[in-house]
């Protein structure tokens, strides 16, 4: 047990779009993860997704609606819910989800990164 510094584990990594876990909790996961330009089209069809934003800004994109997410603030995506995560600027957020949720859902693609990737 010990104390984890975001802005440190943050420090150790440049990729965008690539989660890396920084903690366990029961079967959920703690992902730090860069954000920059366009995410894919995606759902989770057996969990809900939270995003945390630590620094920056990002959006959420849904079919009829874009939600704008400050630093400090935090949104949940409904599990089966068609999304799409996008940031102008470089954005750093933290993920919430169960132990081996791929990064795309139900979209395979470039930017499916590799799963349990520890920083």
């Amino acid at each position: 047990m010990k104390k984890i510094n975001l802005k440190e584990k943050l420090s150790k990594f440049s990729d965008h779009w690539s989660p890396k876990i920084i903690a366990e909790m029961n079967d959920y996961q703690f992902k730090l993860v860069k954000i920059k330009g366009d995410f894919v089209w995606h759902n989770h069809a057996d969990t809900d997704e939270v995003f945390i934003v630590v620094e920056g800004k990002m959006k959420i994109e849904f079919e009829n609606e874009t939600v704008e997410l400050n630093e400090g603030e935090m949104y949940v995506v409904p599990k089966g819910v068609e999304h799409k995560p996008f940031a102008e600027d470089e954005c750093k957020i933290m993920l919430v989800e169960p132990r081996g949720v791929v990064n795309t859902g139900n979209t395979e693609g470039d930017l499916t990164a590799s799963n349990d990737v520890w920083v």
